[in-house]
């Protein structure tokens, strides 16, 4: 009657692996660690970066614990915050010769100190939250004044190439701040300019006035799609931002619109503020422009010459000087797409470019009006720019394009990453910045732990006392499902924060909740006069359908907090839902094991240590806590 079958005490078997398995790396905790990453698009971080950062260490009379190369950055573990700050000043030395265009990120970080067998098998700690581990808070302002100046410039670009598309000749095109200004000589180009503003700028509100001799059209953004272009500001900035802080190696920041134009940026075990923010600030741009094929841009090529008005000079990655046109063809606001891929004659890496119809109708006209000249490709970081590329035209260009030149796999594959991430929608300003040190996350989890500890304790010593063996058992129950949530937490690699520890305290007052239902349960059932195997098959099994109603009602409420929460809520629901789920388990499946491994061999069971059983007047008397009656 109650008696496993041996496939039931396997799945018991394999959870406790499992669960020891991946719950272990959480105490071997974090070490200081100092993590080199790609600076700029050009960059690499290869084995041979790594080759170089050991070199750098042992060249300053320091040790690392161990460096590892993930395939974007390489850590270097030390045993010491010290050792941490005197290897990263010599790591940047070695990397990073000019301070003024760094190529690589030097930033200070946390990593586990799991051994490597375990980081073989995928076990890796809990994340920790800023309020658990340290780390900075960044509250940032969008200047939404200046994302809109953005788009009526593009606005203007846009103007500028219907009306020539149109035939539509106009006495000049200006713009002051968000005001677009367009003179007409009369006004029958007025007429059809105003339609074609209604046709193709539905975004736009105009209003003409004659003026002197000429017409003057005056366009400004309407209101509602004012707030629209600021909220994709907000969009674009926070996704942007989420691809930035990947360099990071910051393990769940927390990135959020706060307001209409506020983000707030939650970096746990980030220590270099400096490097955070160099992160936050950075932006990536691709701008196309034509090469200028004059005499004099030849001789300033070479050095021989100043460079032609109207024109830049900038370099390529080999060295080489580029003379281009300072007018911007396209801009990457126009990109929707970059992919990486190979070139069908000869097998080079590349980077295929997609653009919106705006960007491929500029694209087809500049192309057809200069076949056989060069057009160069650049992409600006940080203010600096850089000649990526500047192939021939060779025919007529639409939406599809590629990059391709001296480039490697990993550098058109991080080529394509940037520029999909795109460049910051509009600038923003640090208005409010928290440093939390990891001494106060210390003592969080200090005090969460004494909680959980101090309050498992007391639930497993009432149990044993009240229920004798049987409380012995739901304390063991109550152990592992302490052990499958933590376990399930770091499979999942969860974000562990102190509402998420209040939510493990918790889950013990709930998880015991499921075994006093099941023990009441087997008393009633031997109050009544049923055998103890009797009772103990009927206790489980009529103490189950309360059970899984009274913890899916739970665990709706739970869902509703994940669903509808934000913050340190949504890290109270995870660990509320899955320690319910866990509890399940280990209240019901774990703890029937145990009493079928001690009671169900014995097939003259007369007696089960589950305290007093208090029978009604008249029933006879008492039953002992051993089960005898007396």
């Amino acid at each position: 009657m109650n008696r496993y079958p041996v496939w039931k005490y396997a799945i018991i078997v394999i959870a406790l692996v499992v669960g020891a398995l991946y719950t272990l790396p959480n105490f071997f905790g974090e070490a200081p660690a100092v993590q080199v990453s790609a600076g700029k698009a050009t960059a690499r971080v290869d084995t041979g970066t790594q080759t170089r950062i050991e070199e750098a260490i042992k060249g300053a009379g320091l040790k690392a614990d161990l460096i590892t190369f993930d395939g974007n950055s390489v850590k270097a573990r030390f045993d010491s915050t010290d050792n941490q700050l005197k290897a990263k000043d010599a790591i940047q030395k070695a990397l990073i010769p000019d301070p003024t265009d760094p190529a690589y990120v030097v930033a200070l970080n946390l990593v586990p100190r799991s051994p490597t067998w375990l980081s073989a098998l995928h076990a890796s700690p809990m994340y920790l939250g800023l309020d658990l581990r340290g780390g900075v808070h960044f509250m940032l302002q969008v200047d939404m004044q200046a994302a809109l100046n953005k788009k009526a410039e593009s606005l203007s670009g846009d103007i500028r190439s219907v009306l020539r598309e149109k035939n539509l000749r106009h006495g000049g095109i200006s713009r002051n701040g968000q005001i677009i200004e367009v003179r007409f000589r009369d006004s029958a180009t007025l007429d059809a300019a105003k339609k074609v503003f209604q046709e193709q700028f539905g975004e736009l509100q105009t209003v003409d006035v004659p003026e002197g001799a000429e017409y003057k059209l005056t366009a400004t953004i309407r209101p509602e799609a004012a707030r629209k272009i600021q909220e994709q500001a907000v969009k674009q900035n926070i996704t942007t931002l989420h691809n930035r802080i990947n360099e990071l190696g910051v393990a769940e920041p927390v990135i959020q619109q706060q307001g209409l134009d506020r983000i707030v940026v939650q970096l746990p075990g980030v220590q270099d503020t400096a490097k955070a923010k160099d992160i936050l600030g950075r932006t990536a741009t691709l701008e196309m422009r034509l090469v200028d094929e004059s005499a004099e841009a030849r001789e300033a090529e070479g050095g021989r010459g100043p460079v032609p008005f109207g024109a830049e000079r900038y370099m390529q990655r080999d060295g080489r000087a580029v003379i281009v046109k300072k007018q911007v063809i396209i801009t990457g606001d126009s990109l929707t797409d970059a992919q990486p891929g190979f070139d069908s004659q000869n097998q080079q890496p590349k980077v295929d470019l997609t653009v919106d119809a705006k960007g491929g109708r500029i694209m087809r006209d500049i192309s057809r009006e200069n076949m056989k000249k060069r057009m160069a490709i650049l992409l600006f970081e940080k203010g600096k720019g850089e000649v990526l590329t500047a192939p021939v035209i060779q025919g007529e260009l639409g939406n599809r394009f590629q990059i391709s030149g001296s480039m490697t796999v990993v550098e058109a594959n991080d080529l394509a990453l940037l520029l999909r991430a795109g460049s910051l929608a509009a600038p923003m300003e640090i208005i409010e910045e928290r440093t939390i040190g990891p001494s106060l996350g210390a003592e969080n989890i200090a005090k969460g732990f004494n909680s959980v500890t101090w309050g498992f304790l007391v639930i497993v010593a009432f149990m044993a006392a009240y229920y004798m063996l049987f409380g012995l058992f739901s304390g063991i129950a109550l152990a592992v499902n302490l052990l499958l949530l933590v376990a399930i937490l770091s499979m999942l690699q969860a974000t562990l924060t102190l509402p998420g520890m209040a939510a493990m305290a918790l889950a013990l007052g709930m998880a015991i909740d499921s075994n006093v239902l099941i023990n009441e349960r087997v008393r009633e059932e031997l109050r009544n006069g049923v055998s103890p195997q009797a009772a103990i098959h009927a206790g489980y099994d009529r103490a189950w359908a309360t059970i899984f109603d009274s913890n899916i009602t739970t665990l709706i409420a739970g869902l509703a907090l994940l669903a509808f929460g934000s913050g340190p809520v949504r890290g109270f629901a995870v660990v509320h839902c899955i320690g319910i789920l866990t509890s399940m388990f280990s209240a019901v499946f774990f703890s029937r094991g145990l009493v079928n491994l001690w009671y169900g061999q014995k097939k003259k069971l007369k007696t089960v240590s589950i305290g007093t059983v208090w029978r009604p007047d008249g029933a006879g008397t008492v039953a002992r806590a051993d089960g005898n009656e007396k």
